[in-house]
């Protein structure tokens, strides 16, 4: 593994947000001036590729990118928010249905946040 891509995985893994490349990079040039943006996204691609982090994907929004650790997300449907979430794993029960071996699934709740309610309610009421 290279330094950078070692880093790269070093700021997923002790990030308590959901970063975009665009953050990842913003935080690695902090760090190495020289770095270019085709470094992050080409590393991002092979830590993906190799099962080390995992890439979210919402509609609208760029993907962001997350360590490997057994949780699922909320997603705002009006803002595009992600959360963490701790539901029952549910592996067994699903392979079972499927009759199939799984490597992993990413159950994602789309929801509307708290902060997208309260603008809706002053919305409605003006």
């Amino acid at each position: 593994m290279t330094k950078n891509a070692k880093y790269i995985l070093e700021i997923i893994n002790n990030s308590s947000s959901h970063l975009t490349a665009e953050q990842i990079f913003l935080l690695m040039k902090e760090k190495n001036k020289t770095v270019v943006q085709a470094t992050v996204y080409n590393n991002l691609s092979s830590l993906y590729r190799n099962g080390l982090i995992r890439k979210i994907s919402v509609e609208g929004y760029p993907d962001r990118y997350d360590k490997i650790l057994r949780h699922d997300h909320l997603v705002c449907r009006k803002c595009g928010k992600l959360s963490d979430i701790l539901l029952e794993d549910l592996t067994e029960k699903l392979q079972s249905q499927l009759g199939i071996s799984m490597l992993s699934y990413d159950l994602k709740i789309n929801y509307i946040c708290d902060a997208c309610m309260k603008k809706e309610s002053k919305g409605g009421k003006r």
